[in-house]
């Protein structure tokens, strides 16, 4: 697992945060990055702030997915 650290900085929202809740949603492969991201955001309401790390979260899920 990569190293942690803080990509919303409005919801305080970490790397592992993510990792975490796309793991409890344990896709399998790679579906819709919008639609994850959605599901994403409603657990950890990143993004929600400024949006700033809108396309950062976006990354962080395809490579999660993505292996």
């Amino acid at each position: 697992m990569k190293e942690n650290y803080m990509v919303c900085n409005c919801k305080q929202v970490s790397y592992n945060d993510i990792a975490d809740a796309l793991e409890s949603r344990r896709y399998q492969q790679l579906e819709d990055v919008l639609k994850l991201f959605q599901e994403i955001q409603d657990v950890t309401h990143c993004s929600t702030g400024c949006g700033g790390c809108h396309d950062k979260v976006l990354e962080i899920i395809s490579e999660i997915m993505m292996g």
